[in-house]
């Protein structure tokens, strides 16, 4: 099975976005929402990639900015978010570990009042994504872009994101224009 981390990605940085409007405050005149960002943090996956047994302990950081600023006669919200980030991935069994760095931008194309309540947003994902094996070559990449629609509840206040809720993911409109590797076939074997 073929996995797109940036189509992955593309919808966590959506998501993410969409739950950072619950945080939103005006931060000048013309701009609904702007904030910088900085995570890390560790995880463990024991079933890394489905494959039973294999367990992967990982470290990320990721630093980012996002803002929201009306657009259009009817002022609707419009998002951008970039992200650059590292994960270094370890084989617990072995400690042989490879380390993920991307850059990627999110960008609210269209934003669509549909009358009801909700908002239909036409997002582009765009960016790099780089795998580096344990010798430090690169082993997967995927650069590229895609775009695809999620579903927001706008809370009764279409021109006021601060109360925004996601409800779904609408699907790929435009998937990856560039390389896509197979992460698990590229990350498997290098962490074996």
């Amino acid at each position: 099975m073929k996995h797109s981390r940036k189509l992955w990605l593309g919808t966590m940085v959506a998501l993410g976005a969409i739950a950072a409007i619950t945080l939103a405050t005006a931060a000048s005149a013309g701009q609904l929402f702007h904030q910088r960002f900085h995570d890390e943090g560790t995880f463990v996956n024991a079933n890394f990639c489905g494959v039973p047994d294999l367990t992967v302990e990982g470290a990320f950081v990721v630093d980012g900015m996002e803002r929201a600023v009306p657009h259009g006669p009817n002022g609707l919200a419009y998002f951008i978010e970039q992200v650059k980030f590292t994960v270094v991935l370890t084989n617990a069994a072995n400690d042989k570990a490879v380390t993920e760095v991307g850059n990627v931008t999110s960008k609210d194309l269209k934003v669509t009042d549909n009358g009801d309540g909700t908002l239909t947003i036409l997002v582009l994902g765009t960016g790099n994504d780089v795998v580096y094996g344990p010798d430090g070559k690169a082993i997967a990449r995927d650069p590229g872009q895609t775009r695809f629609e999620i579903l927001v509840d706008d809370g009764g206040t279409p021109t006021d994101p601060s109360d925004d809720k996601f409800i779904a993911d609408l699907g790929v409109v435009k998937g990856s224009t560039g390389r896509t590797d197979d992460f698990c076939a590229a990350v498997v074997p290098a962490l074996s």
